[in-house]
């Protein structure tokens, strides 16, 4: 269970239980602060308010466990080596394939991949990690009709079999159709649920 209390960026405040293995998704026009939510989330940013993890606060956990826990994937993830390979402390070729990708891209310069690659690979990296929970920030923006199906595939996939709760950004209302348990939209500073 993810549970924000009263998190505070901007003028917005959010207040949210996210059941295991449930996914939320989180719209709203540019500017709203969802990707700032999400990095309060995170605690990667100043905020007011609480988040626990299965009643764990992250005030009271090292900044560098809280962020392995509950990982979160930004609209462009950061690449710190030169090789794909160099990003994985172990294989996931399973993992790999279901996204398209055969095991020769572990030995492919980053700065070889497309947008989209890399964005695919972002996500691989980020699951590979097992967190106990996903902050996504738009993850599938930059891919293929084809590339985003298989993409909501393995994160569904992810969150079932880990029962990880899911914050999810999306400007796509079919996207949000698709994947998403609950709604909830940012109007004004205030964040509302959709009803379906």
């Amino acid at each position: 269970m993810l549970t924000i209390e009263g998190l505070r960026v901007q003028n917005v405040t959010l207040d949210l239980e996210i059941r295991p293995g449930e996914i939320v998704c989180l719209a709203g026009p540019s500017g709203s602060g969802k990707s700032l939510l999400l990095r309060a989330v995170a605690d990667l940013i100043p905020h007011q308010g609480r988040v626990l993890l299965n009643g764990e606060d992250c005030a009271g956990m090292p900044a560098h466990i809280w962020r392995r826990r509950v990982s979160l994937l930004p609209a462009e993830s950061r690449w710190w080596a030169d090789l794909v390979g160099e990003h994985f402390p172990q294989p996931v070729s399973e993992e790999m394939a279901a996204l398209g990708f055969g095991p020769e891209v572990m030995q492919w310069q980053v700065a070889r991949c497309s947008t989209g690659e890399r964005q695919r690979l972002a996500i691989l990296r980020l699951l590979a990690q097992a967190p106990s929970a996903l902050l996504l920030d738009e993850p599938t923006a930059s891919l293929d009709h084809e590339s985003i199906g298989r993409v909501e595939e393995m994160i569904d996939r992810y969150r079932r079999l880990h029962r990880a709760p899911v914050l999810w950004v999306s400007h796509d209302p079919d996207q949000m159709r698709r994947v998403a348990d609950r709604r909830l939209e940012i109007n004004g500073g205030r964040v509302e649920e959709v009803r379906r």
